[in-house]
């Protein structure tokens, strides 16, 4: 899924003496303590780490004492959402004016009404609220499904994405899958329209530069 990346990192672990007997451990741990936290260093929500430790020798830092420095590479798995990634998350509750999901289990998404396709009309059948498309009928989304959205942003505070269902690309993955072939074509009409509209616009554009650089001609002075 895009969002994921590996990477590896130097680290230095600094532990207590009274840690040394059982090193192996107090590195765990420390690793663990950066588990679904997002890192600046590493540019990411840190999911998973594979350590392995440089050499078994450990020395006492300036500034750090009595605590000493154990080095370790580590691999570490990163979640980093971009805006425009495509994103799954699993749809737990909807309401007439949103959409939301988790996403991997740990991070929360919402899909607010202004970013909704109009193609989604928002429906209650037998007590269950649930998105279903005015053009494909059989494609709904409810509580449970797997959503397929766009990233708008990512607040790496709270772990929070905002996403967006504007795209035809967009919905869910169940029936997207099943029904490239309907999407796709509306997909390709979007991206036609969108770039028929900027090439008037650059069109207009160069017209409107044209006319303010045209030189304005010298009015003849009668003797």
């Amino acid at each position: 899924m895009a969002g994921l990346e590996e990477c590896e990192a130097n680290l230095v672990v600094y532990l207590h003496p009274s840690k040394a007997n059982c090193a192996s451990d107090a590195i765990l741990s420390e690793l663990s303590s950066l588990l679904f936290t997002y890192n600046e260093t590493f540019g990411g929500v840190v999911l998973a780490y594979d350590p392995t430790i440089r050499s078994n020798l450990a020395k006492i830092v300036p500034e750090t004492f009595p605590c000493f420095g154990v080095q370790l590479k580590a691999k570490l798995l990163l979640f980093n959402p971009k805006p425009d990634m495509v994103l799954e998350g699993e749809v737990v509750k909807i309401t007439p004016n949103s959409i939301h999901v988790v996403v991997l289990g740990f991070s929360s998404g919402v899909i607010a009404d202004d970013d909704i396709r109009d193609e989604f009309k928002h429906k209650v059948k037998g007590g269950e609220e649930v998105y279903v498309s005015r053009t494909h009928r059989k494609h709904k989304i409810k509580v449970g499904a797997i959503l397929r959205f766009s990233v708008k942003s990512f607040d790496e505070e709270v772990l929070h994405i905002s996403g967006s269902l504007l795209a035809p690309h967009t919905g869910a993955a169940r029936w997207l899958d099943k029904n490239t072939d309907k999407w796709s074509r509306a997909d390709s009409t979007a991206t036609k329209r969108k770039t028929d509209r900027l090439l008037i616009e650059g069109e207009a554009s160069i017209k409107n530069d044209e006319q303010i650089e045209k030189p304005k001609k010298k009015r003849r002075q009668h003797s």
